[in-house]
């Protein structure tokens, strides 16, 4: 630093830099002179005894020094104007330099003095354009006195604009090499020096803490503007809204989105695109489309991308109608649909189990002249067929991919794979493993996890443990979907223990579990009706960001109902849509049954009615146990308009099911007006059914009944 002092000395910038005029650089440069100095080890500093010894020759050194620093620096400055003369015709940036100079040659000091010489002595542009040669070095680049002296400089110039653009490089900068938040300091620092902080600035500060995943660091820099006078704009909050989408912070994606648009900004399409693809990802679709409708009402035109962005996130909520509605609102506003709409189309079919038709919209796509079916398209076929379990099928298609000099993927082999398995075809399953190695596609963890899950399900555990050894020999790495195989083979068997084991070991093995790998745990201790550890286990997983999923309040709704606690079922069913969840007919089901239980049947009746308009098919059990309870209340009327909304396949079956199980109970009038109904729709009589109401019928003396029934089915009335 002494030596700082000297060259500035020698260029007649100490007067400046010290001046009246320039207070805050000299509070700073003392601020810098400080912190050198208290970095200095106890070597560094001289011994007082050899101090008066070496004054003679220390004297004449620095002479010597002073002089040669002068001449270097003064023959850099003299590089510098020959560089940047030829160059300067309208140029709004500074131009890139060609020096012969090599950079080694060069101590940090110089460089300071050159920069501060050639403000002073020429302007802010040629220092920037020196600035920016050297910092094209590592040895500058990282060297943040550098910085400072140069922005400084240039706002003792009055050059306020281009202050900012160093300071921002220094941000930059320094967050390559995991200094940022030095780097962000010091430019509140300098707030403190004098300089006024620029919006774009502290922008430049939030976007790429932001990318760096540190959104506690921005949300305090954004809370720092206002403190300091500074209002946030747009991009301000764009960089908060992309950030959080970024982590996947959906609820905070949504609360600063909300903000933003409550302050009359508006974002960019790429923007939406990214938001509404986070929403659709994480499950929250109906809010997805709030957003695509927020977009067109604030004048941003939805595009191609945007359009299939919200389709293919309705197709994987399984909301297929939906997407198909979407796509016809898309081709009304002039948009054709392109190879990906239609293969999120396809996909969503297959998922929804309606193959053929996605089939018939992919032979569409195969006769276009547009477009033609890629990769994905195929695999999302391929994966249809293999869920259906036709698996001649999916092999054929795979025969006609390569047929159109399309290269199958890992991910359409692990796909047919996990079908032969499922199908119990292990053999075809490890033919076709052997198959991707030799055509460059080795199996990969997500390969080798597909038939361990099935092994586990056939009850071959031992052989997924030998297979997944495999391919440790072979360098895989478990991963979050191995550890919650075995977790949930352990559960299957009542070992929550042994669960909690692998549990443990994934997160020693430095994988944060997912929502599927807490929701196993959840369900296990559930179904032991330990619902404190559920407890537990769920409000860690929120805590953590994680978004409980449908499965997930689904198994506490049943725990509880086994429980007997009916009231904190009906809680956690309203909590449902805080994270975005739809409860389906499993959900209702089971609150319906517990509700049942509790006799509570006008609650249980809303919610049946409930699922019923929304258009949810109720189970068996379900439709079965709420009649039953309406008849053990001798409220015949009721149990039988809950069934007549019922398809007439599910209202025969459960009808059937119903009398007999009334005639088990001896309730034989009731089981009798069923049975009417049960003729007068459907002339061919079950015959268990018959026999069961024969029976009770005499054993309950009831012989009056079962003549009248007798005598219709034998005259076919119906």
């Amino acid at each position: 630093m002494v030596v700082s002092l000297r060259i500035l000395r020698n260029h007649g910038l100490q007067h400046k830099l010290l001046s009246p005029s320039s207070t805050h650089i000299s509070q700073l440069y003392t601020l810098f002179s400080l912190r050198t100095l208290s970095s200095f080890t106890d070597s560094d500093e001289p011994c007082s005894s050899s101090a008066a010894t070496t004054t003679t020759t220390t004297t004449t050194t620095t002479s010597d020094s002073q002089s040669e620093s002068h001449s270097l620096v003064t023959a850099i400055c003299s590089m510098v104007y020959k560089s940047y003369s030829p160059q300067t015709h309208f140029k709004s940036s500074p131009p890139n330099l060609n020096l012969d100079l090599n950079p080694d040659s060069l101590t940090h000091e110089h460089a300071i003095s050159v920069v501060a010489s050639l403000s002073d002595e020429a302007g802010s542009m040629v220092a920037l354009s020196f600035f920016y040669w050297a910092i094209g070095f590592p040895k500058f680049r990282y060297f943040m006195r550098l910085y400072i002296f140069c922005a400084m400089s240039i706002f003792g110039n009055g050059n306020v604009e281009r202050t900012h653009e160093v300071v921002q490089c220094m941000v930059r900068s320094f967050a390559e090499i995991g200094r940022f938040k030095e780097a962000a300091d010091m430019v509140f620092e300098m707030q403190n020096q004098g300089l006024v902080l620029s919006t774009r600035t502290l922008n430049c500060v939030i976007g790429i803490a932001c990318e760096m995943g540190l959104m506690e660091y921005a949300e305090n820099v954004f809370d720092e503007m206002s403190v300091r006078g500074v209002c946030p704009d747009g991009l301000s909050f764009k960089c908060m809204v992309v950030g959080y989408c970024r982590n996947g912070a959906v609820l905070e994606v949504d609360r600063w989105l909300s903000k933003m648009i409550e302050r009359g900004f508006v974002l960019d399409n790429a923007s939406f695109t990214l938001i509404i693809s986070v929403f659709c990802e994480k499950g929250f679709v109906s809010r997805a489309s709030w957003c695509f409708d927020k977009m067109s009402k604030m004048g941003v035109k939805p595009n191609l991308v945007n359009f299939t962005s919200l389709i293919h996130g309705l197709c994987k909520r399984g909301s297929v109608k939906q997407a198909f509605e979407m796509l016809e609102e898309m081709v009304r506003r002039g948009w054709k649909p392109n190879v990906y709409t239609h293969t999120a189309l396809i996909d969503g079919l297959c998922k929804k189990g309606w193959t053929e038709r996605a089939f018939r919209l992919f032979l569409k796509l195969v006769r276009s002249d547009s477009y033609k079916p890629n990769v994905h398209t195929y695999t999302a076929m391929i994966s249809g067929y293999c869920k259906e379990d036709k698996m001649s099928r999916a092999e054929m298609l795979l025969s006609r991919m390569k047929e159109q000099e399309l290269v199958p993927n890992t991910n359409t082999y692990t796909t047919l794979v996990y079908g032969h398995c499922k199908a119990g075809n292990f053999e075809r399953a490890y033919e076709l493993m052997d198959v991707m190695s030799e055509e460059g596609f080795a199996p990969n963890i997500c390969t080798y996890n597909a038939v361990m899950d099935c092994l586990c399900k056939k009850g071959r555990v031992q052989e997924a443990y030998k297979l997944i050894k495999k391919g440790f020999r072979r360098g895989l790495q478990a991963d979050r979907v191995t550890y919650t195989i075995f977790i949930s083979e352990h559960c299957k068997r009542g070992d929550i223990n042994g669960a909690l084991a692998f549990f443990n070991k994934m997160v020693k093995a430095g994988l944060e579990p997912d929502i599927h790998s807490y929701t196993t745990l959840i369900a296990a201790f559930c179904r032991q009706k330990k619902m404190k550890e559920s407890e537990k286990l769920f409000e860690v997983a929120v805590r953590l960001g994680l978004i409980p999923a449908k499965e997930t309040y689904t198994s506490m709704i049943c725990g509880y109902c086994r429980d007997g606690n009916i009231a904190l079922a009906v809680k956690f069913f309203h909590r449902m849509s805080d994270h975005g969840c739809s409860p389906d007919s499993f959900t209702y089901g089971a609150l319906i049954s517990g509700l049942c239980k509790e006799e509570k049947l006008d609650e249980a009746r809303k919610l049946y009615d409930t699922m019923m308009d929304k258009g949810l098919s109720p189970c068996e059990v379900t439709r079965l146990t709420l009649a039953h309870e309406y008849c053990q209340k001798d409220d015949y009327a009721t149990a039988m308009v809950i069934l007549d909304r019922l398809e007439k396949k599910f209202w025969i079956r459960t009808v059937n099911t119903l009398v007999r199980k009334l005639c088990c109970e001896k309730k034989v009038g009731i089981a009798a007006l069923f049975f009417h109904k049960l003729v007068d729709k459907d002339q061919n009589v079950d015959r268990v059914t018959l026999q069961a109401f024969m029976t009770a019928c005499y054993e309950s003396n009831k012989y009056a009944l079962l003549s009248d029934l007798t005598e219709r089915i034998s005259k076919g009335i119906g």
